[in-house]
């Protein structure tokens, strides 16, 4: 109970991202005359056309994406994927690969799923191939492809290759040569209060709407900021740099596996981007597609926090290998 001498505790105001952007939103219109006065020059025209262009073709997949992760994580609970799972381990990879073609989900969202099976009891080598085939080969990332490369459907079959084979390849190398050790001990705990997917509905529609929000969010932050780079290259960076690009494959695939991990892109939007590229030929904007889903940035700072400093150092460079030889394969056979 409060006494007379203690103050009322006064609640404080917190202004977040949303209150920033529609601050800025507002004063925008509100200079809209000025502003076009002062940014009427060709290359910012240029810029701001990519960059409206990349972002309203992906944001109905990353819309889509979202809502379909925040489905999965509501109302498909781990425990169906573990019963599937067959307990041979290379058996276990191959099923887990495919699991993502039919769970769709996001970078971000793939990796407390893969700890919470692992938490389950699903084996590792099983939850990691999932982990990298959930945000690289479902139906969402592929009809996206599709949409930024039309005509071109080798592309998005060889995006599907590639991508399918870094996820059972790790899967299989973490089966022979991984070790238990290496990932921290809370990660193959199950969490306290876990229900495994037998809540009442009205929890399920608030974690549904919760991590659709929160996906929502932070995906479409990477997306403005990934088209906004990709915008800032279409303008600043000379095209004579992009033909160099062009003549020198092997540069070209290093360039964009490196890119790839340093813009850290939603899966859903990547391929825009990609496509904005135009001087560039397909094998390297492949090898972007296929290194960005399985580890970037934000990954690795994932996989540290979820899994173990100790994990995340041994798991990132190998993937980024394993995706960009996966990925040039892929391409040299299809494309």
């Amino acid at each position: 109970m409060q006494t007379a001498t203690e103050a009322p505790k006064r609640r404080r105001v917190r202004i977040t991202s949303l209150e920033v952007l529609c601050l800025v939103l507002v004063l925008a219109i509100l200079a809209q005359s000025r502003l076009v006065s002062v940014f009427d020059v060709p290359a910012l025209r240029t810029g701001s056309t990519v960059f409206v262009a990349i972002c309203v073709q992906a944001l109905p997949f990353l819309v889509l994406g979202v809502l379909i992760s925040g489905a999965i994580a509501a109302f498909v609970p781990a425990r169906v994927l573990r019963k599937v799972m067959p307990r041979g381990q290379a058996a276990a990879v191959g099923i887990a690969g495919l699991a993502g073609v039919a769970l769709p989900g996001c970078e971000c969202a793939s990796v407390p799923v893969a700890r919470r099976l692992m938490g389950q009891g699903v084996a590792p080598a099983a939850a990691l191939t999932f982990l990298l085939a959930a945000p690289a080969v479902n139906p969402v990332v592929l009809v996206a492809t599709a949409v930024a490369f039309p005509g071109k459907p080798e592309m998005v079959l060889a995006r599907f290759l590639g991508s399918f084979a870094t996820a059972v390849v790790m899967g299989l190398l973490w089966a022979r040569w991984g070790k238990l050790e290496w990932i921290v001990e809370r990660a193959l705990r199950r969490l306290p209060g876990e229900t495994d997917g037998s809540g009442r509905w009205a929890g399920r529609w608030r974690t549904f709407a919760e991590t659709a929000r929160t996906d929502l969010v932070e995906s479409g932050g990477f997306l403005v900021l990934g088209a906004l780079i990709a915008a800032t290259l279409n303008v600043l960076v000379p095209g004579r740099w992009f033909d160099l690009l062009a003549g020198h494959l092997v540069l070209g695939v290093l360039v964009m596996a490196v890119l790839a991990v340093v813009l850290a892109l939603c899966s859903e939007a990547d391929a825009f981007v990609a496509a904005s590229l135009t001087a560039l030929p397909l094998l390297p904007k492949l090898v972007f597609l296929v290194v960005g889903p399985a580890i970037d940035v934000k990954l690795f700072a994932l996989h540290a926090g979820t899994f173990g400093r100790s994990f995340a150092v041994r798991f990132a460079p190998v993937t980024f290998v394993v995706a960009a030889i996966c990925a040039v394969v892929a391409g040299t056979v299809i494309l």
